[in-house]
């Protein structure tokens, strides 16, 4: 095609020549190309044929081919025939070069479409036919303007060039196809895999159903007759897929990677710049095509006027003007709709790749990138910065294409008017150059934003994650405030960006009134064009056409300030440091076959700053089937330990071999969501007889057997539905049911009961995983005398090495440990022996009769009636729910105030412009006003109308704050106050959609769509009056277009609501698996898993692209008909004026009424793609909206009945016949218990694993409201008062430990009552002072995500410190001390009764040592009360509880007093 400096040279040339000869100057021109096109196609064509090579067969000649080279011969032919006849005419027209030239240049145009061999000389001829269509289209239209007598196969030419442009566009398909299909030929295996899950292949399209979108007619029929579920729409073709996308990308990345400079350079977008450009200059050649079919609009325009003000009319000249335009705006509506649809296309496979990369990168994240990039942030670089890629090609195009058009505009207007374009040349380039600060200024606001959002984000899924202790703790208040306080933030750079708009309008929108008004003075100074009707609206048509870039502008910097923003952060995290992996080591032959894991001189530091490694100088050696014991005290480094084998933790020095696969188990449990087999399975084909196997070896048969589904019980996002004892012994069943040969056990028995624990140990490490090399992680002392070898670790190091017997004659560290388990179990042998010998076996099978281990528990207290899991189908509207969403918008916002100044300050605009308009068109008729006076109205009334843009704008940014006020504030009032019953049930990644990209679209894309709406519907109005005002007939086809673009829009609509409420739903679970995945990649990583977990990934990443591919596919499908029905209201008002007779219609008033016209489909197809955009963003309101009005649990003060300032005084609790179930429709939890806990008491509560004791807690402090029954403390009923006053009032330690990110200050204090004095107190009480007094910042220490920077004891410890903080009357302690070692848990126990001596003191507990100094014992069964009464009295009689204690004393006694008493 031939460039801007030809094109430059070729208008200059049009202004200067004289009116004789200005069609010789134009074709000559035109005909040196083609010559010099011709010559090249004969030299290429010869040096193929001589070099025989790209010989490949683009397709067979077919009847395309053969016609459309059938129509250049015929050129040929005619023009060869017309130059004889005009040559032999007395007085010749044509000269000589017309003779020669044409006939010789269509002849070789006729080979070139036949010439199928050769690749090389395709691509020639396939560029020589679009610039052959563009040239001729060019001259032809400026000849008809100019009134000129041309030759009569003008007609005939121009189809014989626009056929040969239908030809170049289907070469250019073929090449992409070809390419793509070559490209294929290499995917991948995993696209194989990826793609047998996809039976149904779309088809490839043919070339006019792609033309026409016609191959989403069978979606959109079905559509149309029922509401469309996910089942219904088709798949992606295998080239838009993840994994093809991915693999591309990521071959990009590697070679970058290994080019990789010094200069800091985005290597994001160099990568995707790699692997997408020839799809981008596809687009780009759309966008192209497009944009200069625009700008010959105003050509015509100046055509018709012309036309009008002839005095003689040819109707022939007339008819060939409105054939002119047809095609000319087909063809424009053909190519933006490929445009529009191919950018996001482009976009869509961009987006996936990059969520699948960042996805990648979290699997092979090092601990040091956790620390900078949190699961909130990295979720975020997925579901908000890859994101955005999807409309990022779009916005480019716009960005260049706006400029491009921008000149062209002004080449038009200096073909039209002459030098007297220079002058307005100046004002666009000054509106240019203020672009540069304020987009500096927009991406300083967006980047601010950015940072904002990501602080509220992660503390929100801190907050989520966490919900259960924050309400048990009463700290809603508190975390609602922090949630706010970053909101706040977000919302300042929100106001600033959003304002910033505003004012750009203005800046956009005074450029075209400029530019015109300065043009219109230029002309009369210059003189270079008479100011008559044709000059003036070709002026204003010009500038119309500027009108559209100068709108989209704004938009374009604004979406490129945000992907750059993007760009820079996926960038900072694909780059960040990654795990070293080991398996390079872990699969290498060690030296001795028989040893499996060796460290030598090992040591490692999770902080590489730090001065004192983590674990130092550790030597290791572990043979084949050998089980270790690993124990000491809190913060030893116990799991990191188990973390070196991984190649979790960095290395320092030192070497770490391991050889075979590992099965781990870590300490804080790892639960997917999905059911009870897939997480034992975990990605594995079933083997039932191992399967059973590893259920029975991990005491999970029972459990299974309780529930309503069994093993397709569907589990909780993080097991919240489970147990801690439940999700520890899955976490053990999945590890044995991988049948790995080393395996890693992160003390497992923390969270079950003493003999489920015996169980374990014996049934499953002892002997299901006999003969595999097992290093366990315990504080049960109890079990260490049966492994091969105990490691005693203390600070880091391994302080004693051996067997039991050696290591317990060595002394220290290890003896204080067994001396503190001795005496936690002397005096729990029953009384009378003999009774214990004679009962036990008869005592262990009443045992396991009777304690159904989950029959009652927390998790089954989910279970709904057979069908019904706890995890439900996300909710979503169904069908047209009308207007209501877009009320609910301006309602919940209460911006009604906003939505009619922004429609009057719209209508004002239109007024302006359309008087303006007038002005022109009338006052040029009359002789009396003066060309200035005309200019100055004018450019009066354009700069007026410009302010009432700004008002549009700036109210509709009001607008838009208002709403992401209210609607944040109502939501997170909501979620604050929801029961923990909702939390239960309700993934995370559901509630974090909401309040991420949801919330996203009513900050930023919801103000302005409501805006470019009513704009854009108040214009379209305007236009079809102004142009009825001239030639009424128009308002018929107007009308009927309207409704017929109605019924195209009804048909629509049904698909498109249905899709974007899916694409609500396949959002959320990308989010979740990213979730998951980043709080799980230990175990992931240790198990081998990541290519199941990427695959997984992949096929939701697919699922939610298939939505938005199809979204845009049917949108473009609208806007093409939209488009056709505008453009026949655009071609009635052109045929009526070309018909209407000589001076019927003022040529001021044709030129008006057409300069309109020309715009309408413009402004219609603005109008429906922003109305479409509005209505799928309006979705995000229905999906915020649903959790809005979520029920809440009852209010945290009643203010007519506040307990007093002393309750409770004295402590005690009273529970009468006391029922709960945690839905209507689910079983009873707690069936009627009935006693009372005095004041000053220690209660413990005993019981199976997930038999209620956990309950039981939840009803104290409310968790769940009582289904029938009461619980008083100190008489009062504590349902009677508020949950604040409540919660408040009792303290709580609960079951996991958690702690949040911030400091070791905000983690003990966080309503900050407390001075550092007191802080100081309880953290000396609670065996954590010395450890934080050597820490550099003491009590400002940081604590990370999830406090993954402590470990879980200690964890435990700081929780107690919170409580001794709060001294309450009531303390609760729910298994407190599970992750602690004997000997502190010996001290806690110590500090908890002196310090708590008055109060009552509930502890839920395994440990049997824990709770038999309680004062009264409580055991569960089945959710009943079985007994309550002293431990002594309960040991003395054939009682539940002693027949615990004698399970305890057996393996305790039996595993280490014995051995002890021996060794001495």
């Amino acid at each position: 095609m031939f460039s801007m400096e030809s094109m430059k040279i070729l208008l200059g040339r049009i202004t200067m020549v004289s009116e004789g000869d200005f069609e010789f100057t134009q074709r000559s021109v035109l005909d040196i190309f083609n010559l010099v096109f011709a010559f090249l196609f004969y030299l290429l064509l010869l040096l193929s044929y001589i070099k025989k090579n790209n010989t490949n067969r683009l397709r067979k000649n077919d009847w395309v081919s053969v016609s459309v080279a059938s129509c250049c011969f015929l050129t040929s032919v005619s023009y060869l025939i017309g130059g004889l006849w005009d040559a032999t005419a007395k007085t010749p027209k044509v000269n000589w070069w017309v003779l020669i030239v044409r006939p010789l240049v269509w002849v070789t145009l006729t080979i070139s479409v036949l010439i199928e061999r050769f690749i090389s000389v395709k691509i020639l001829a396939t560029v020589w036919w679009a610039f052959c269509f563009l040239s001729i289209s060019f001259v032809s239209i400026e000849n008809l303007s100019n009134s000129l007598t041309i030759l009569n196969l003008v007609g005939t030419e121009w189809a014989a060039s626009f056929l040969l442009l239908l030809c170049a566009l289907r070469n250019l398909k073929n090449f992409i196809t070809r390419h793509t299909q070559s490209r294929t030929l290499s995917e991948p295996l995993l696209v194989n895999e990826t793609l047998d899950v996809n039976t149904s292949q779309p088809e490839e399209p043919s070339f006019l159903s792609t033309l026409m979108f016609s191959w989403v007619n069978p979606l959109l029929a079905v559509g149309y007759r029922k509401p469309l579920v996910l089942e219904d729409i088709p798949c992606l073709a295998s080239r838009d897929q993840a994994a093809v996308a991915h693999e591309k990308f990521t071959k990009a990345w590697d070679l970058l990677q290994t080019e990789k400079t010094l200069n800091n350079t985005n290597m994001v977008l160099k990568a995707l710049a790699k692997v997408y450009f020839k799809d981008m200059v596809l687009s780009g050649l759309c966008v192209l095509l497009r944009n200069v079919l625009v700008v010959i609009s105003p050509l015509l325009l100046y055509a018709f006027v012309d036309y009008s003000n002839s005095e003689i009319k040819d109707l022939h000249h007339g008819l060939l003007l409105v054939g002119c335009l047809i095609v000319v705006k087909v063809v424009e509506s053909l190519s933006n709709r490929q445009f529009f649809f191919n950018a996001r296309r482009t976009g869509m496979r961009m987006r996936s790749a990059l969520m699948v990369k960042v996805y990648e990168k979290q699997l092979k994240l090092s601990n040091l990138g956790k620390k900078r990039h949190s699961t909130g942030e990295v979720v975020n670089y997925i579901v908000i910065d890859a994101y955005r890629m999807g409309e990022f090609p779009m916005w480019f195009h716009f960005a260049w294409s706006c400029s491009v058009q921008l000149f062209l505009s002004i080449g038009i207007l200096f073909s039209v008017v002459g030098l007297g374009v220079l002058p307005g040349v100046v004002p666009l380039v000054l509106c240019g150059l203020l672009n540069l600060p304020f987009a500096k200024a927009m991406q300083k606001s967006q980047l601010e934003f950015m940072v904002a959002q990501d602080k509220r984000l992660r503390s929100t899924s801190e907050i989520l994650n966490n919900m259960k202790v924050i309400k048990l703790q009463s700290w809603e208040e508190k975390f609602k405030k922090i949630a706010e306080s970053f909101r706040e933030t977000e919302v300042h750079w929100l106001r600033e960006t959003q304002f910033k708009r505003a004012y750009g309008t203005v800046l956009y929108w005074m450029s075209p009134t400029l530019v015109s008004s300065v043009v219109f003075f230029g002309c009369v100074l210059l003189k270079s064009a008479p100011l008559d009707a044709a000059t003036i609206f070709t002026i204003l048509a010009a500038l119309r056409t500027m009108s559209e870039p100068v709108r989209v502008l704004p938009d374009a910097l604004s979406a490129l300030i945000q992907v750059k923003v993007s760009f820079d952060r996926i960038n900072s995290f694909l780059v960040d440091d990654e795990l070293k992996d080991i398996r390079t080591e872990r699969n290498q032959e060690l030296e001795n076959p028989h040893v499996f894991i060796k460290i030598q001189d090992g040591n490692f530091s999770w902080d590489s700053e730090s001065p004192i490694p983590t674990l130092r100088n550790i030597n290791l050696e572990v043979k084949c089937g050998q089980k270790i014991a690993v124990c000491g005290s809190v913060g030893a480094g116990k799991s990191s330990m188990l973390y070196s084998i991984l190649g979790e933790i960095p290395k320092t020095s030192g070497t770490v071999g391991v050889s075979g696969s590992i099965a781990y188990v870590s300490q804080t449990s790892w639960i997917q969501s999905g059911t009870i087999q897939d997480n034992i399975l975990y990605g594995k084909p079933m083997d039932r007889t191992k399967y059973e196997k590893a259920i029975k070896a991990c005491a999970l048969d029972k459990d299974i057997e309780a529930f309503n589904h069994g093993d397709l019980t569907e589990i909780g996002q993080r097991g919240l539905n489970m147990s801690g004892g439940q999700k520890q012994r899955i976490q053990l069943a999945r590890a044995v049911y991988n049948d790995a040969d080393i395996y890693l056990l992160d003390d497992p028995f923390s969270a079950v009961d003493a003999h489920t624990a015996s169980t374990l140990f014996n049934d499953c490490v002892m002997t299901c995983l006999e003969g595999k090399t097992v290093i366990l992680v315990t504080h049960q002392v109890e079990f260490l005398s049966s492994v091969d070898n105990i490691l005693v670790l203390q600070d880091g190091q391994i302080t004693q090495s051996g067997n039991y017997e050696n290591v317990l004659m060595a002394g220290t560290r290890f003896e204080e440990l067994v001396n503190a388990h001795k005496e936690a179990i002397t005096g729990l042998n029953p009384s009378p022996s003999e009774n214990k010998t004679r009962n036990k076996n008869q005592n262990l099978e009443e045992i396991n009769n009777n304690y159904l281990s989950k029959e009652n528990s927390e998790g089954q207290l989910m279970k709904g009636p057979p069908g019904v899991q706890l995890t439900e189908e996300e909710e979503k509207e169904t069908g047209n729910v009308g207007w209501k969403p877009f009320l609910d918008y301006v309602v919940i916002s209460e911006g009604s105030w906003f939505l009619s100044l922004c429609v009057l300050s719209q209508t004002g605009f239109v007024a302006l412009q359309a008087a303006a308009s007038y002005w022109l068109a009338f006052g040029i008729q009359i002789p009396r006003i003066t060309t200035i006076m005309l200019i100055c109205i004018y450019t009066l009334l354009s700069t007026i109308s410009t302010f009432f843009v700004f008002l549009r704008s700036f109210f509709a940014a009001l607008l838009g704050l208002k709403a992401s006020k209210s609607f944040f504030n109502k939501f997170t009032d909501s979620i604050f106050s929801a029961p923990m019953v909702f939390f239960d049930s309700t993934p995370v990644g559901r509630i974090l959609t909401r309040a991420s990209s949801d919330l996203s679209v009513i900050d930023f894309d919801i103000p302005f769509s409501f805006a470019y709406v009513v704009g854009s519907a108040i214009e379209l109005l305007a236009m079809i009056l102004i142009m009825a005002s001239v030639t009424w007939q128009v308002l018929i086809v107007a009308i009927f277009g309207i409704v017929a673009t109605k019924y195209a829009q009804g048909y629509y609509q049904p698909n498109a609501r249905e899709l974007m409420r899916i694409n609500g739903t396949t959002k959320a679970p990308v989010m979740n698996h990213a979730s998951e995945t980043s709080l799980g990649v230990a175990t992931i990583r240790a198990f081998k898993m990541q290519d199941r977990f990427f695959k997984e990934f992949l096929k939701l990443v697919d699922t939610d692209a298939t939505t938005f591919f199809y979204s845009n596919a049917t949108l473009e499908w609208l806007i093409l008909r939209i488009e056709a029905l505008s453009n026949l209201t655009l071609y009635t008002a052109s045929f009526l004026l070309v018909l209407i007779p000589n001076g019927f219609v003022p040529s001021g008033l044709v030129g008006l009424s057409l300069s309109y016209a020309l715009t309408l489909t413009g402004t219609q197809v603005f109008m429906t793609r922003w109305y479409c955009s509005l209505a799928n963003y309006i979705i995000s309101v229905e999906r915020i909206k649903q959790f809005m009005h979520i029920p809440p649990e009852p209010p945290a003060v009643v203010v007519n009945n506040r307990p007093p300032p002393s309750w409770p005084s004295k402590g005690r609790i009273q529970f009468e016949d006391l029922k709960l179930r945690y839905r209507p429709n689910a079983p009873l939890v707690l069936k009627g218990i009935t006693c009372t806990f005095k004041e000053g008491t220690r209660v413990g509560i005993v019981g199976r694993t997930g038999s209620g004791k956990t309950t039981l807690i939840t009803a104290l402090f409310r968790l769940v409201e009582p289904d029938s029954g009461r619980i008083l403390i100190d008489g009062l009923d504590i349902c009677s008062i508020g949950l604040k006053d409540l919660r408040m009032n009792l303290s709580v330690i609960p079951q996991e430990p958690t702690l949040f990110r911030g400091s070791i200050r905000t983690n003990l204090d966080p309503l900050e009552l407390h001075s550092d004095d007191e802080i100081w107190k309880a953290l000396e009480k609670c065996q954590l002072k010395t450890t934080i007094s050597s820490l550099p910042n003491l009590l400002e220490s940081s604590v990370s995500d999830e406090g993954e920077n402590w470990s879980a004891g200690q964890r435990q410890l700081f929780c107690l410190g919170r409580v001794l903080l709060r001294r309450n009357k009531i303390l609760v302690l729910d298994e407190a001390t599970a992750s602690i070692d004997s000997t502190t848990d010996v001290i806690l126990q110590r500090i908890i009764r002196e310090e708590f001596a008055s109060c009552t003191v509930i502890t839920v507990a395994h440990r049997v040592p824990t709770v038999i100094d309680s004062d009264k014992v409580m055991v569960l069964s089945f959710g009943k009360m079985m007994e309550y009464d002293e431990p002594s009295t309960l040991m003395e009689t054939d009682s539940f509880f002693s027949k615990l204690v004698a399970e305890y004393w057996s393996s305790c006694r039996r595993n280490s007093v014995e051995t002890f008493d021996d060794v001495k």
